[in-house]
């Protein structure tokens, strides 16, 4: 059996423009400035804009994103350093509604609808809570919408966390 050419290997490598879904993890570092706590707006419509252009192409696009630690962290002034589990769950209580809206501020102008998805490791290591996000996740993006995925740090233990959003893209 002959080896594939260069050019045969290249046709066979899938390309971005012919995915049909984009899974998007971001990071807290990209999102929220570090020295200030304060969300990075410019960068959240340049990225936007990269979502509105993926979908008019058809694209069904997930984010995975950071964010509510550092937001809530920011907004109760708790400072640089390590949190408490209760002062991380606090900052994420408290951040996770402005990532929240802070997506859907920055996508609504393009047309595109948000939805939230808090998970943990248990809901994807359960098959009955697995297989109700999956269809929760499909119901959204039939409809068009872009999914904002984010660990349920408010409730979640160091037994059933993701650990970071790195694993939890993985898994979405």
């Amino acid at each position: 059996m002959a080896a594939l050419t260069e050019a045969q290997a290249e046709a066979q490598t899938p390309t971005l423009a012919a995915a049909r879904r984009l899974v998007i993890k971001i990071g807290s570092a990209l999102l929220v400035d570090r020295d200030t706590g304060a969300l990075r707006a410019d960068w959240l419509r340049a990225l936007a804009e990269d979502i509105a252009m993926l979908k008019a192409r058809g694209m069904d696009v997930i984010l995975v994103s950071s964010g509510s630690i550092a937001l809530g962290r920011g907004v109760l002034a708790l400072g640089p350093g390590a949190l408490s589990l209760d002062e991380a769950q606090a900052a994420a209580a408290v951040g996770q509604i402005r990532l929240a809206r802070a997506y859907e501020e920055a996508l609504a102008p393009h047309g595109i609808v948000t939805a939230q998805i808090l998970l943990t490791l248990d809901d994807s290591a359960d098959r009955r809570r697995y297989l109700n996000t999956r269809a929760t996740m499909a119901a959204l993006l039939g409809r068009g919408v872009v999914p904002i995925v984010n660990e349920n740090d408010t409730i979640a233990t160091d037994e059933i966390r993701y650990g970071d959003n790195d694993r939890l893209a993985a898994d979405v």
